[in-house]
């Protein structure tokens, strides 16, 4: 796995070596469009919408539209003026407990992984942060973009977070949403029992991605020259209607008690138990 990145993370006055790996992997099933006659693969040109005619990359610039049809070009001059001097020090500025942290600032996890000379100060860090329950705030520059990134603790690595900055994030006060006066106490309550009846601790390989394997089984068998049938997908759920919340509430504990019931094993009444263990009492005396 090569590293993205190589430098040094800061804490106060202790620096440690270190190189960005990425975390997560793209698992999505890639196509490309074809010319349906001969399966030739189709090539984008960039083409003028002013003259309709292919531009070479030699006449192309970049440009910001402030407005409709209105643009101010930006030469390689400008992206350098504003670029920021290149860093390979990622400095801590604050440590913010993590609770405190709106999920949404959370964007691409990518390991920290310490280089020679830097395994002993890495291990402290790591440490410090799993105790302390804090995530590390400060800014990196990767291939000449500043990230707001967070340094979290994952098993026994560092990770590096990239975060989104404030102006990304919409506030949700500009949509219209039901206030917290909408919600009955008797059926909050019933929801939290539901709630309560479906809590499980987290298991990531319980949730897979059907349509992907369902695409890949199609491709496998289209290489093998073979046909294959799927379950037809269920039908779209209908328009949501106007429904009676607290019948719907009392129908799913209901079900929910129900699975319990048949996976639960019966017990053995008290006399059955009784009965058992004096047939082994005899046999043993006997």
């Amino acid at each position: 796995m090569p590293s993205i990145w190589k430098g040094t993370l800061a804490f106060g006055l202790v620096n440690i070596p270190v190189e960005l790996r990425t975390a997560v992997r793209s698992d999505h099933l890639s196509f490309r469009l074809l010319h349906a006659d001969d399966l030739s693969p189709v090539r984008y040109e960039r083409v003028c919408q002013a003259e309709g005619e292919p531009i070479p990359w030699s006449e192309i610039v970049k440009g910001y539209e402030y407005a409709k049809g209105q643009f101010v070009v930006m030469t390689d001059d400008d992206f350098k003026a504003a670029a920021l001097e290149t860093s390979r020090t990622l400095e801590i500025t604050d440590f913010v407990n993590e609770a405190e942290i709106d999920t949404r600032y959370f964007e691409t996890p990518y390991y920290l992984v310490p280089t020679k000379g830097g395994e002993r100060a890495y291990a402290l860090l790591r440490e410090a942060i799993r105790r302390s329950g804090v995530v590390g705030i400060g800014k990196v520059t990767i291939r000449q973009k500043q990230h707001l990134a967070g340094i979290r603790v994952a098993g026994d690595a560092l990770v590096l977070e990239l975060m989104r900055f404030q102006h990304e994030l919409i506030d949700v006060t500009e949509l219209d949403l039901p206030s917290r006066d909408a919600v009955r106490p008797q059926e909050l309550k019933m929801a939290e029992q539901l709630i309560a009846g479906l809590a499980e601790p987290f298991d990531p390989s319980k949730y897979t991605d059907e349509y992907r394997a369902n695409l890949w089984r199609i491709i496998q068998a289209k290489m093998e020259g073979a046909e294959i049938e799927l379950s037809p997908a269920a039908a779209a759920p209908r328009e949501a209607q106007v429904i009676d919340l607290m019948s719907r509430l009392r129908e799913s504990l209901e079900r929910q008690r129900g699975r319990t019931a048949t996976v639960r094993a019966p017990r053995k009444s008290a006399a059955a138990r009784e009965r058992r263990s004096t047939r082994t009492r005899r046999r043993r005396s006997g």
